[in-house]
């Protein structure tokens, strides 16, 4: 999924393996509409298939009721049954490298959201009042090094560093909530 403008791109997948750009592409849509909303905002995207095998995608954002839908044919776009077989052996082949895709992507998502939870948290004059200059220094260069994993993030190649960081984060984060009450 990725963000447009007041909307939400939802794109369509089939295959195995952990990253959407090693799998076959069926089909997207824009679901339009959408408010402002801080960041994990929920909405609903629901599959169904028929006896025919046809998919319908949809999203719905549950506040304002939009939503939109796509339909997904055997005719198009899709895979042939030895285009399947072929991509389930792949997935084998690479089932370790997708792994640590995946280890790798979770740690990111955690520390990015630590990032943001933090930033936020800085952002408020209570909190702000709360803490003195040396904290506020602490924590500003705390999320300036992990924006600084993040960026780079391609040329790391333990993932435990990441992870490393996040729970030290994680940490820290809690230490400030705690000492704001």
């Amino acid at each position: 999924m990725v963000l447009v403008a007041y909307g939400i791109l939802i794109e369509v997948y089939e295959g195995e393996r952990s990253r959407a750009s090693d799998n076959n592409m069926l089909g997207s849509f824009i679901l339009y509409g959408l408010p402002p909303a801080p960041r994990n905002h929920p909405f609903d995207v629901c599959f169904s298939i028929d006896e025919d095998g046809i998919l319908t995608v949809s999203a719905e954002e549950k506040t304002t009721g939009n939503w939109n839908e796509i339909t997904i044919t055997n005719d198009r776009e899709r895979l042939s049954t030895e285009e399947i077989n072929r991509l389930i052996q792949e997935a084998k082949m690479y089932q370790a490298e997708d792994k640590k895709f995946l280890r790798q992507a979770n740690a990111m998502n955690a520390l990015d959201d630590c990032v943001y939870k933090m930033r936020n948290t800085l952002i408020k004059k209570d909190t702000n009042s709360k803490l003195c200059s040396q904290e506020k220094e602490k924590i500003s260069s705390a999320i300036a090094k992990a924006t600084n994993l993040l960026d780079y993030h391609n040329q790391l190649d333990e993932v435990d560093v990441l992870e490393d960081y996040v729970e030290e984060l994680k940490s820290r984060f809690e230490r400030i909530v705690g000492k704001i009450g």
